[in-house]
């Protein structure tokens, strides 16, 4: 028992380092731009194919390995517990990898200046803002896994984690989703590898959101389903909530 606790503290820990390490980072690169560890002098068509492929090996991560069947393929080897954390540390660690090579492109595709730049920058501040009432509107918010993964280690069942909508989740379905969509796009400076990034991660974003409507509708069925019909997916039709 010791052994575990030793185990599960440690991978929670790494994945509180590396997971809220690589998002810091995150938002930096979405602010000030790449700042990368190794500038490889690549011309700027190869720099961007190499920038496409170190985001489509973090959309394969992040996505592949949430998904229920991949869960249930590695079940075997990991019990479920454990899939959470060790899931938040695969991200961070490539999420890490992504920021750490990306390669910046000299050609500027746009320069906003006076006050349009200024409400670019607020608009940027203001979707953190959203974020933060988003994410405090989940109760059971847990990216980490820490409450399967305590629970395991006390001997008792994990708690059951009911549909709740509450906040923004009474406009659209997936608020942090949209909020983010916004973030990347207020950029005053969008340079061509800022503008691969921007439209390569709006398509991961609508098709990943997709994926996820597949499992959330798994789990809580009708009552997910219901859901769906009375509030969109991540652009509100009125300023009025839904539910």
């Amino acid at each position: 028992m010791r052994g575990s606790k030793v185990l599960a503290y440690s991978l929670l820990t790494l994945a509180y380092i590396l997971g809220c390490g690589s998002l810091g980072l995150f938002g930096l690169f979405l602010w000030a731009g790449p700042h990368p560890l190794a500038n490889l002098n690549l011309a700027t068509p190869l720099a961007l194919a190499f920038d496409a492929l170190l985001a489509i090996a973090f959309f394969v991560q992040h996505s592949g390995m949430i998904r229920k069947s991949f869960r249930a393929k590695l079940g075997a080897a990991l019990p479920d517990h454990y899939h959470m954390p060790v899931y938040a540390i695969a991200s961070g660690a490539v999420l890490f990898l992504m920021l750490g090579l990306w390669q910046p492109s000299a050609p500027l595709v746009l320069r906003l200046g006076g006050p349009l730049r200024w409400l670019a920058r607020g608009v940027f501040l203001a979707t953190m803002a959203g974020m933060a009432w988003g994410f405090s509107s989940l109760k059971h918010f847990d990216p980490l896994g820490a409450g399967p993964l305590l629970a395991h280690l006390r001997g008792v069942p994990a708690r059951t984690i009911p549909l709740t909508i509450r906040g923004p989740y009474r406009w659209v379905r997936h608020p942090i989703y949209a909020l983010f969509l916004l973030m990347i796009w207020a950029s005053p400076d969008v340079t061509a590898d800022r503008l691969l990034f921007n439209v390569l991660w709006s398509v991961w974003m609508v098709v990943g959101t997709r994926l996820e409507e597949r499992d959330l509708t798994a789990e809580f069925g009708d009552g997910y389903k219901e859901y769906q019909r009375r509030v969109p997916m991540l652009v509100p039709r009125t300023l009025r909530p839904r539910v």
